[in-house]
Order: C-alpha cells, then sequence, then structure tokens
C-alpha cells in the first residue's frame, strides 16, 4: 500500500509540474499600439511659444510656489481630516483586501467535520430485507486539496484584482490633487473679497463725497437736481455691490470649513482677513507632453481598467474549461464507541475533475469582456485627449488673463497719474475739487479692475496647476502600462 501511495504521490506531482507549465487564456496585457498616449504629437512641449511659463518640472507641492504659511498649514489639515480623503482611503483599502481574496483562490484548502447522530439507517440502502438497528453514529473527516490553475484562470483574477487597486489608488491620488486645489481657490477667495472689498469702499466713500459736493452746489445755485440725481444713484449702486463680497468671503471660508472637517472658527488664525491674494513670483513650471501623461492619475487610473479589462477576459475564457484539484481525506465513521477502530477508519488520495459544459452564455461572457476592454480603451483615450485639451486650453487662457492683466496695471498706473496731476491743479486753484475727485474715482475704479484680473490670474493659475495634475506624488510615478 506504502508503494501505491509513493506512485501515486509521484504522479501528482508530475502532473502538477506539467499544468504549472501551462499557458494562461485569454490576451497578455499590453499598453496598445494604437492608444492616444502612444502618440508623438502629444509628448511635446507644452510651453512651446508661451513666454508665461517654463518647461521646468511640475514641483509636487506646488502650493509652496506661493510662500505662504497659513495656505501650508490649511493644506495639511485638509490632506489630514478631509472626508473625500478618507472615502478615497476605505475604496483603496478594499480594492486591496480583493487582491489578497483573489490571491486567496485555488491552492491549497483544507476542511474538518465532526459529528454525532442517533441514526435509523434504511436497510434497503444495503440491500439488506431486514431492518438495521437504532445506533449512535459517529464521523469525523479531515481533507485538503489543490487546486491546479491549469488555464491561468486564477492568475488573470489576480491580474484583474491588482489592476484594480492600483486605479483605486490613482483614484485617490486625484481626489489629493482636487482636494489641494479646492483649499487654493477658497482661500484664494477670501483674500481676493476681502481685497476687493477694501476697494470698493474707498470708491463708495469717494461716490459719497461727490454726492455731498453735487448738493452743495445746487444749493449755492451753481448745480440742478438731475446731477444730485445721477450721483444719488451712482452712490446707490455701487452700495449695492458691497454684499457681494462679504458674500464672497462667507463662501469661502464655509468651503475651507468642508474641506477640513471643522467649524470656521477653527480656522488657523488669519484667514479670514487675508487681504492680499497669493502670489507665485517665478515663471510657471508646467513641463512637457510625456511627463504629463505620466504624471496625470486620471490617465493612470483610466489606464489601470483597461488593464484590469483585458485580464477580464482571460478570466472568462477560463470558464470554458475543467477545473482540476487533486485532493486526500482521513477520517473515521461507525457505530461511536467504535470509532478509530480499523473497522471503522477510511482514507483517500487522488485527482478531481469537474466541468461545466460551458452553455448559458459562457461565450457571450467572453464577448462581452472583449466589449468591456474596447470601451475601457475608448475611454483611457478620451481621459488622455482631454487631460491634453484642460492644460493647453489652460495655459491659452492663462497667457491672455496675464496680457489682460498687464493692459489693466498700465491703464491703472495712467490713471493714478492722472489722479496726482488732477489733485495739484486743485491744491494751485487751476481744476475744481469736483474734478479732483472724479480722477480719484476714476483711479479707485481701475484699482477695482486690476484686482478682479489679479483674482482671475490666480485662479487660472490653479486652473493650470490642477490640469496638470501635480500634487500628489510620494514617490516617483511608475511608466504608463508598468
Amino acid at each position: 500500500m506504502s508503494r501505491q501511495v509513493a506512485r501515486g504521490l509521484l504522479t501528482a506531482a508530475g502532473f502538477g509540474l506539467v499544468l504549472s507549465a501551462c499557458q494562461a487564456v485569454g490576451p497578455d496585457y499590453q499598453l496598445p499600439q494604437n492608444a492616444a498616449v502612444q502618440r508623438a504629437d502629444l509628448q511635446g512641449q507644452l510651453a512651446s511659444g508661451n513666454s508665461d511659463v517654463v518647461s521646468a518640472p511640475v514641483p509636487a507641492d506646488w502650493w509652496k510656489l506661493y510662500q505662504d504659511p497659513r495656505l501650508d498649514l490649511l493644506v495639511q489639515q485638509a490632506m489630514a481630516s478631509n472626508t473625500d480623503l478618507r472615502v478615497a482611503a476605505a475604496n483603496l483599502a478594499r480594492a486591496r483586501t480583493q487582491v489578497e481574496e483573489a490571491q486567496a483562490e485555488g491552492g491549497f484548502s483544507g476542511s474538518a467535520r465532526f459529528g454525532a447522530e442517533r441514526l435509523q439507517e434504511s436497510g434497503e440502502a444495503f440491500l439488506l430485507e431486514e431492518k438495521v438497528p437504532v445506533a449512535n453514529i459517529g464521523s469525523g473527516s479531515i481533507s485538503t486539496s489543490y487546486q491546479f490553475d491549469l488555464w491561468g484562470t486564477l492568475q488573470r483574477g489576480i491580474e484583474s484584482a491588482q489592476a484594480n487597486a492600483d486605479a483605486a489608488q490613482a483614484a485617490a491620488d486625484t481626489a489629493r490633487i482636487t482636494l489641494v486645489a479646492e483649499v487654493v481657490r477658497a482661500y484664494t477667495q477670501v483674500c481676493a473679497a476681502n481685497e476687493e472689498r477694501e476697494i470698493a469702499q474707498q470708491s463708495l466713500d469717494l461716490q459719497e463725497e461727490g454726492v455731498t459736493l453735487v448738493q452743495r452746489l445746487r444749493d449755492a445755485g451753481r448745480g440742478d437736481e438731475t446731477q444730485v440725481t445721477r450721483t444719488q444713484t451712482q452712490f446707490k449702486s455701487l452700495r449695492a455691490e458691497m454684499p457681494r463680497y462679504d458674500a464672497a468671503q462667507q463662501a469661502g471660508l464655509f468651503t475651507l470649513s468642508m474641506l477640513l472637517a471643522k467649524p470656521v472658527n477653527q480656522l488657523p488664525a488669519g484667514v479670514s482677513d487675508c487681504a492680499e491674494l497669493p502670489h507665485i513670483a517665478q515663471l510657471l513650471p508646467v513641463g512637457d507632453g510625456a511627463e504629463l501623461l505620466k504624471r496625470r492619475p486620471d490617465i493612470r487610473q483610466a489606464e489601470r481598467s483597461l488593464a484590469a479589462a483585458t485580464a477580464k477576459i482571460g478570466v472568462a475564457t477560463g470558464q470554458l474549461y475543467p477545473n482540476i484539484s487533486i485532493g486526500a481525506t482521513v477520517g473515521t465513521v461507525g457505530i461511536l464507541d467504535h470509532l478509530g477502530e480499523p473497522a471503522t477508519n477510511r482514507w483517500g488520495f487522488g485527482p478531481l475533475i469537474s466541468w461545466t459544459i460551458p452553455t448559458n452564455g459562457a461565450r457571450a461572457r467572453i464577448r462581452e469582456a472583449e466589449a468591456g476592454t474596447q470601451a475601457a480603451l475608448a475611454h483611457f483615450d478620451g481621459v488622455v485627449l482631454n487631460a491634453v485639451r484642460e492644460t493647453q486650453t489652460g495655459l491659452v487662457q492663462y497667457s491672455a488673463l496675464l496680457d489682460r492683466r498687464d493692459a489693466l496695471a498700465d491703464a491703472e498706473h495712467s490713471a493714478q497719474q492722472a489722479a496726482n496731476q488732477t489733485h495739484q491743479f486743485f491744491q494751485a486753484g487751476r481744476a475744481s475739487f469736483l474734478a479732483d475727485l472724479q480722477a480719484t474715482k476714476t483711479y479707485t475704479d481701475m484699482r477695482a479692475q486690476l484686482a478682479a484680473a489679479n483674482t482671475q490670474v490666480a485662479m487660472q493659475q490653479i486652473n493650470l496647476f490642477l490640469a496638470l495634475g501635480g500634487g500628489w506624488e510620494k514617490a516617483p510615478a511608475a511608466p504608463i502600462g508598468q
């Protein structure tokens, strides 16, 4: 008997070696040559012809370019407590657990079973005519088996689960990028609202002085009621705009409160009083197209989803073939008092083949998986093209806003000179107080337009960094497809 067992073990070992050498069903994943990410025209310079940016690597912590400790603290606290990041972390943990689950499929498995019962067995079941006596029957067994991954079905399942986990990691990186951009944007909104409100208040005060002056001129017989009404209308119009700045400031604070998951009164000191826009005192680093396609996590997420979809073709194909395993069982069955005696002992060893005949849509599921792969590839291409579009559009808009801001800065400088000259003429008796007031008001209006333009530039900088995909890296990004 021992010689037979040894022969069986050798046979099983050789059989296992043959099975392990089999090729996995379904296609091996490779990045398609016709994928948009492979296009040479998307790999070049992003900053070509744009003097407002530089083709330097995008820093991982781009918000530190503002050199604003208060902003750095806001980002740090948001990273530690934001609810979206908590959701992303939970999704990532679940995906990694699914990888462990896939890796545990197949291979060795074991079971143990023990029981006892008062049993009246059927005599005819044993081809006996007489009644079998009632007895206390016990049973116990220990079984172990090893399932061979003959067709690579389990391997494809692991590949799919791992690719999905990588996609979940990329989704978490995208959440981190978006969070940083939203924090910087909300903080910028608060600072811009405070700054623009201060300028608007100055303009309102000047308009109020104008109303008083026109009323005095009317009372002195040097003006009429129409001028008073027109000036009062301008004053009321400016005053009606003031709540808008307060609302923008409060909205920014409430957004920060949500992003940091803490009350407004617990935000870092000085945030609500910020009255100067965050400013980057250098050309914006934007890298090139090749770096963009490797850096953006939404591209990695789409590529990993394509890899997972490709592996699912192998999983579906493997369902066409039989499952093969080898196992052994040791146990005892009989009357309780006799358990363990030679007459009640049993053991077994051998292979097991189970095959579900491929009907009921098995081949349709393969075609379904293949169609899913084509959809994943199309989505991947769309994400790549959209990333390039967002970045290129952001660069064009940023350059246009800078040009507009520079033109307004020049106009604001001219308005300041005109206001200074008119005031000097007024002091010398060569201009009226009303002319002096109007020149000052024009200068204040230009300051307000320039402040709004600076806000637009600051917001577009944030949009551009968001499009560039910086702000998630903890280590150098792996090349696409690896």
